[in-house]
């Protein structure tokens, strides 16, 4: 059973067509990295699966039931925008109105558990407002954890955080889905962060899904290459080309030749006594491969 299955879902504000027949498949305990410009809406989808805004037409099913049943939805977590908490209230205070709001059983031990996990527990008595952006950041996915869910939708969630923040956000999302198997949704336009943890990936451009694929499949298409650097880049390059290998000089004057081995243009540019000061292999980036796909077509 798929976690999240959409077929054909279409939602328009007024004139604008914000969703024009998108069609989305997330496997059950995947972190699925949901990626897309600004304004192609990743946030509407995201709105939708929690029953924040009405879809316009298609099909929304959220482990194989209707998204609008109400089972299903108390099995979402939720962290959309930011978190709603009282600025003069304690962390606290707030996680606790929260666990009250989802009927919590054991709200003090749910609280604890989950503040501990995020790294918020030796910042509970402070008062919302005074916390920095990526601690508001750690209490909304604090929150989005509680009442277990099987379910979590994530919109931007390492934005505004530091390095230790990201690591630790990194590091709960896999816990939780390693070994809770809790599903993940996560949007985000740290695509570096994105791609040391996500399983699958959906890329969604204009309102429709432009590409589906598990991390092994975007490893399998994602181009390798040789950086590389001589004294003369401009012949080595010309050397390369009479390979039938294209090269280019990046931003910080590397070569970088594709579709070969550090091998080979080694060897190409030393019968050419051209000599190497620096090689190494590589491949294209989570980042660099998305960049080339919203490019095609336009």
């Amino acid at each position: 059973m798929n976690a999240i299955e959409i077929t054909g879902l279409t939602k328009n504000f007024g004139p604008k067509q914000a969703l024009a027949g998108l069609d989305m498949t997330v496997p059950k305990g995947a972190i699925y990295g949901f990626l897309g410009e600004n304004g192609s809406g990743k946030s509407t989808t995201e709105k939708i699966l929690c029953g924040l805004v009405r879809e316009s037409g298609g099909s929304v099913r959220i482990f194989g039931k209707p998204h609008t049943d109400s089972d299903v939805r108390s099995t979402i977590g939720v962290l959309i925008e930011s978190p709603g908490c009282f600025p003069n209230m304690s962390v606290w205070e707030n996680m606790m109105l929260q666990a009250a709001n989802l009927g919590c059983e054991d709200a003090k031990r749910e609280v604890t558990e989950v503040l501990k996990l995020v790294h918020m527990e030796g910042s509970a008595s402070n008062k919302y407002k005074n916390c920095s952006l990526g601690m508001k950041q750690r209490i909304g996915i604090a929150m989005a954890l509680l009442g277990d869910p099987a379910l979590l939708v994530l919109d931007e969630p390492i934005n505004g955080l530091d390095a230790d923040g990201m690591r630790i956000v990194r590091e709960v999302l896999v816990e939780l889905a390693a070994n809770h198997g809790v599903t993940v949704l996560v949007s985000s336009h740290i695509l570096g962060e994105l791609e040391k943890i996500a399983t699958h990936y959906g890329i969604i451009r204009g309102g429709k899904m432009l590409r589906e694929m598990s991390a092994a499949e975007l490893d399998a298409s994602c181009r390798t290459y040789t950086t590389l650097r001589t004294r003369d880049q401009l012949r080595a390059q010309e050397i390369l080309a009479q390979q039938g290998k294209r090269a280019d000089i990046d931003e910080s004057g590397a070569l970088r030749a594709f579709d070969t081995t550090p091998a080979e243009v080694a060897a190409w540019l030393y019968a050419q006594n051209l000599l190497v000061g620096e090689i190494a292999g590589a491949k294209i980036s989570l980042e660099e491969y998305y960049t080339d796909l919203m490019k095609e077509g336009r």
